[in-house]
């Protein structure tokens, strides 16, 4: 790896660090109405509502996240086994749904700050940086990696093609290498 990689690999992490923030922003909302629509409804006055509410929240928010990495952040990584992509998204976003949950439940039950504020502090503040952490570093090595996706097609036996099915190509850069995406830096 060239030494000048590092500007360019910083300057193509930035876009899609923002496209992440700008979908764990609308993730945020999300979580934050449901959780405290919730709250102030059906968990009302519920034994163990803020356990329940963070994970309904949470799950409702992981669906939205999953639209906006998928289509817009980590597009240009998306794999074409879409199940299988979809599948480890969910893995990791529930993985790091106990983040927060655990966060909560040491507020509420640990230390026995059981105010909405306290609750949405614990869920909503510490929970989700620690949990955003978790999340884009696995959703960008792990679900859409490029390199996992190039290993898996180079598994696959090629067909041999025959002399009527040879076509050509135009390179995918100027230099005639594909981009491999931010992993492939």
């Amino acid at each position: 790896m060239a030494l000048d990689s590092s500007p360019v690999r910083r300057s193509r992490l930035l876009p899609q660090l923002v496209k992440f923030g700008a979908v764990g922003a609308v993730g945020f909302v999300v979580n934050l109405v449901v959780f405290n629509g919730l709250m102030l409804t059906v968990f009302s006055g519920v034994h163990h509502g803020t356990i329940y509410a963070t994970v309904i929240a949470t799950v409702v928010a992981i669906g939205t996240n999953w639209v906006g990495n998928r289509y817009w952040a980590f597009a240009a990584q998306r794999q074409s086994n879409t199940a299988r992509e979809g599948v480890e998204f969910f893995i990791v976003s529930l993985a790091g749904m106990g983040i927060p949950l655990f966060c909560v439940w040491i507020s509420h039950y640990v230390l026995g700050f059981t105010s909405l504020l306290a609750d949405n502090i614990a869920n909503n503040v510490i929970g989700l940086v620690l949990g955003t952490l978790f999340r884009f570093a696995f959703y960008r090595w792990w679900v859409f990696s490029p390199k996992r996706a190039a290993r898996r097609e180079a598994n696959v036996p090629a067909a041999r093609p025959n002399a009527a099915t040879v076509t050509t190509t135009l390179p995918t850069s100027l230099s005639g290498t594909p981009d491999r995406g931010l992993i492939g830096d």
